[in-house]
């Protein structure tokens, strides 16, 4: 396995949500205080950008013309086409100390979205939303809905709620698209680093983006720390495969909050990085 090369020297101020368009071969990226909604092209190194109107924390395929955001406070859709939004529905418009964080979708198209406490309160949430426009509430009580994904056999939900330092895993009944009988399976409260975005291979182990860590690490199934792989920047934020064979592990950073002096020692914090590996990833 090779080290982690930088791909696109972008200085994101918070880059995040990258998934993989197999169709088109680019990833999909965002920078969420940028309000940025990024395509990057890996064969020709060439990425571009929308600018849309709020902070944009995550992102969903719909078709060739058209990606789903999470958007503040609510899912848009956007048409690639014009780089025009149009609203879908609202979640917690109520809570104005609420934003929307993390977002996957699963085998069956129900698109995840968690949510995030700017205090780091336990008042952020989990929803599902359907194909159908209804919209569920899945889990409550959570600081920052982070890190989502689904074990190969679609027989368990992972959860990771980065204040708390612990990554849940939760019985997934794939058919009715519903999670129970929620058990810590990561737990790194004795680390001064925080899980932040994963993604989660064929072998059924989990790569979890570590935030002020300098690495993504991979778990195995049960838990147990299998490998890191440092990174020259501090704010290692979420990581999708991709590339033509999924062995491809993309990896987002950040560089909002570091001081002039991390920023010298980390210069390249912002950017996007490929890690060659020897394992498949999953879509999505």
């Amino acid at each position: 396995m090779t080290q982690p090369e930088n791909v696109l020297a972008v200085r994101a101020r918070l880059g995040e949500g990258p998934i993989w368009n197999a169709e088109r071969q680019v990833l999909h990226w965002v920078d969420i205080y940028n309000r940025r909604v990024h395509t990057f092209d890996p064969v020709s190194g060439k990425d571009t950008y929308i600018e849309v109107d709020t902070v944009v924390s995550g992102l969903f395929l719909e078709d060739e013309r058209h990606l789903i955001l999470a958007q503040e406070n609510r899912l848009t859709r956007l048409d690639l086409h014009n780089q025009t939004t149009a609203l879908l529905i609202e979640i917690e418009a109520d809570r104005p100390n609420n934003r929307l964080n993390d977002v996957r979708a699963d085998s069956r198209g129900r698109r995840w979205v968690g949510t995030m406490n700017n205090d780091g309160k336990p008042e952020a949430n989990l929803y599902r939303y359907d194909l159908d426009g209804s919209l569920h509430h899945m889990e409550t009580n959570l600081s920052i809905s982070n890190g989502l994904g689904w074990s190969p056999d679609q027989t368990i939900f992972y959860l990771t709620d980065s204040p708390q330092q612990v990554i849940y895993a939760y019985d997934f009944d794939v058919d009715a698209g519903t999670i129970c009988d929620r058990k810590p399976l990561i737990i790194l409260t004795d680390e001064s680093f925080y899980p932040d975005g994963l993604t989660i291979d064929t072998e059924g182990c989990l790569w979890s983006a570590m935030w002020n860590g300098w690495c993504v690490i991979r778990f195995d199934p049960q838990g147990q720390e299998m490998m890191r792989v440092p990174l020259p920047v501090p704010l290692v934020t979420s990581c999708t495969f991709g590339g033509e064979n999924l062995t491809d592990l993309f990896i987002t950073t950040a560089s909002a909050g570091l001081s002039q002096a991390e920023l010298k020692q980390s210069f390249e914090a912002g950017d996007l990085f490929r890690l060659r590996t020897e394992v498949k990833g999953q879509l999505g």
